[in-house]
């Protein structure tokens, strides 16, 4: 569904985050409380003219928006929480749009927040009722065979997806909020230590915490930032289909739905983008969702990588603020993350990782990508798109 349809427009009207690492020492409430107090002073919108908050987390417990909102000053409103995996503070995102869009609230506050450090080391436990999980399918294993069958059908070597990591690096080295602000050569990515074949450590998102927050408001509501609001163009949240037996890995269904929908929903297709920010929890997902968002052909990934045509001064930058593997995924609040970057990017407000900086026009269209969680028979349980535009 976009703004269209009879809704009222929707923009982001102030965007906070802090930088992602770890930080066991703070409770949930204290780390993303900074993000919020940022979102709200950019927007130079009052406490009381808020209508609610919605809050994205996996862990972090129950009545996380409450207990924000106790450190913020934003109690006595609507409150909400959610947990959708990986698409958590995306899908509070998607929510809030709609209470806007419909005219619940005039104003709200979304924030996105985790604290994996938490929870120990290791890849995240799936439960024990995924019959995948229980025998051995862990999300590195899952994304390593994706690689593997990719590579088996299609012209892809490990040099192509450690350059995916080496670009991630480059990123996020010019990027003050990630996690890893190192650069690193291919070589380097391929001698790190073996996670699951091809995949090696430096291809897999680090574990970490982190919080960012954004201020939504229709698009007539008056604030002092009005200028800088970067509107909503679409906002679409599905979930994968449930499909028994073998499954083709090397193509991600329900990423290829949503954007197919999101694109139709505001007659706006992969030509029209400028920059985007994707789920790229390993380097192969991003190869991938070059495929599956339209921006290269199935089974043509690889020469987008190869050619630098994701890089940030390419035709189409891919994660500027050096995505999952760089900037970091503490789950809940990575959606949110990635509205601020495609704001901020709109805005011309990245500095030296600034996309088309060079272009009196800059960049005008964003796209934000994530996917939600592993379960038996699923490609993914949910997977958000949405679509910013100044």
């Amino acid at each position: 569904m976009s703004a269209t349809n009879g809704l009222r427009s929707v923009s982001v009207a102030g965007t906070g985050m802090v930088r992602f690492g770890r930080f066991p020492e703070v409770s949930l409430a204290q780390l993303a409380a900074p993000a919020v107090i940022e979102a709200l002073d950019e927007a130079g919108i009052d406490r009381p003219r808020i209508g609610a908050i919605y809050c994205g987390t996996v862990s972090g417990g129950p009545l996380a928006a409450q207990r924000i909102a106790r450190e913020t000053g934003l109690t006595g409103i609507e409150a909400a929480n959610f947990e959708n995996a990986c698409s958590s503070s995306a899908s509070a995102f998607r929510h809030a749009w709609l209470a806007i869009a419909a005219g619940a609230v005039d104003c709200a506050v979304v924030v996105g927040a985790e604290q994996l450090t938490r929870l120990g080391s290791g890849p995240l436990d799936l439960g024990d009722e995924d019959v995948e999980a229980a025998n051995g399918l862990t999300m590195p294993a899952l994304y390593a065979m994706r690689a593997q069958r990719y590579m088996h059908e299609f012209d892809l070597s490990p040099r192509d997806l450690a350059q995916i990591a080496v670009k991630a690096r480059a990123n996020g080295a010019l990027n003050a909020y990630a996690q890893i602000r190192s650069t690193m050569s291919v070589d380097e990515v391929l001698a790190s230590r073996q996670v699951a074949s091809p995949l090696t450590l430096h291809q897999c998102c680090p574990l970490g915490d982190g919080a960012s927050a954004v201020v939504l408001a229709a698009s007539d509501f008056p604030i002092a930032n009005r200028q800088g609001a970067v509107k909503i163009l679409a906002s679409h949240l599905t979930s994968g289909r449930y499909m028994q037996g073998g499954r083709d890995m090397t193509t991600p269904e329900v990423t290829m739905r949503c954007a197919n929908e999101t694109y139709e929903s505001c007659g706006i297709g992969p030509s029209d983008i400028d920059l985007v920010e994707c789920h790229d929890a390993f380097t192969i997902a991003e190869l991938l969702y070059y495929e599956a968002l339209g921006f290269a052909r199935h089974g043509e990934g690889a020469a987008l990588i190869r050619e630098g045509q994701t890089s940030l001064n390419g035709r189409i930058p891919f994660n500027p603020s050096g995505g999952l593997l760089c900037r970091g995924h503490p789950l809940g609040a990575s959606g949110i993350a990635q509205i601020v970057e495609i704001t901020r990017q709109l805005q011309g407000r990245c500095g030296a990782r600034q996309v088309a900086k060079d272009k009196p026009r800059g960049p005008r269209i964003g796209l934000a990508h994530i996917t939600g969680g592993g379960t038996y028979g699923f490609d993914h349980g949910a997977c958000a798109i949405h679509i910013l535009g100044r």
